[in-house]
């Protein structure tokens, strides 16, 4: 049985450049997702060697090199501002802000650009309604990364019904591993988050305060939003194959 603080990454002291959350494939125990979020003061600098990275901004304003990306108060404020970069780049972060960086192997790869906002998808129905912000899907072209964003309101439930994407199983499922970065608004609250399998092997309920990971390694997964609570995700998606195909709980697909 996996224990909660394998797949719970609570936030550290900043170290010299801001960083306060850092997942990599080897601290995770896979082979594609690295995930990290800097409290920029300044200037940060970092090389993708054989990497590519979209560089998301959480909250704040933030300069990739010669690029001034859109800044916003907060992640419930506004699209975020975004850019791609691939392999063999050596890039500076400047400006003051939460600033997340999401890593994949590069898989050929595409060109550096700025990342504009895809249409915001309103998913679910009832208390299973909320609204991911397309950031680096299947419609943009990388490597191995895929990237987006998810507004749950309070007293809502997300990635609802309950999916899974663990296995190379084109075109029904594919095999990903995947972050879940969470804010929460007011900040003292907290989401709740599940991921299990349906052999039981795994079964792992979190309760996610503001600004934990959470890592999804296989298995179906679902989080909550407690009454008075809005909740913001970012998540980071890679595997194999750059494709998004999910199976959802057989259980729970009648909700749909």
């Amino acid at each position: 049985m996996t224990v909660t603080a394998d797949l719970l990454v609570a936030p550290s002291e900043p170290d010299a450049d801001g960083t306060f959350v850092r997942v990599t494939p080897e601290s995770a125990g896979w082979g594609h997702v690295g995930f990290e979020v800097l409290a920029l003061d300044g200037s940060a600098t970092r090389e993708t060697g054989d990497r590519e990275v979209c560089v998301v901004v959480v909250s704040g304003e933030c300069r990739v090199g010669d690029w001034t990306l859109a800044g916003r108060k907060d992640p419930w404020s506004g699209p975020p501002g975004a850019a791609y970069l691939p392999a063999g780049t050596t890039f500076e972060l400047s400006g003051r802000g939460e600033i997340a960086l999401c890593w994949a192997p590069a898989n050929g790869g595409a060109a550096a650009r700025v990342l504009e906002p895809g249409e915001v998808e309103h998913r679910g129905r009832g208390a299973h309604a909320r609204r991911v912000q397309p950031i680096l899907m299947g419609d943009e072209a990388a490597g191995s990364l895929l990237v987006c964003e998810v507004i749950t309101p309070a007293g809502h439930w997300s990635s609802y019904p309950p999916h899974k994407h663990d296995r190379d199983a084109m075109p029904d499922e594919s095999f990903l591993e995947e972050t879940y970065y969470h804010r929460v608004s007011p900040a003292q609250g907290f989401a709740l988050q599940r991921v299990y399998t349906g052999d039981g092997e795994l079964d792992v309920s979190v309760a996610a305060r503001d600004r934990d990971t959470v890592l999804v390694p296989r298995g179906y997964h679902t989080v909550s939003a407690p009454p008075g609570y809005e909740l913001y995700y970012l998540n980071v998606m890679a595997g194999p194959k750059r494709a998004w195909a999910i199976s959802n709980d057989p259980d729970h697909e009648w909700t749909m």
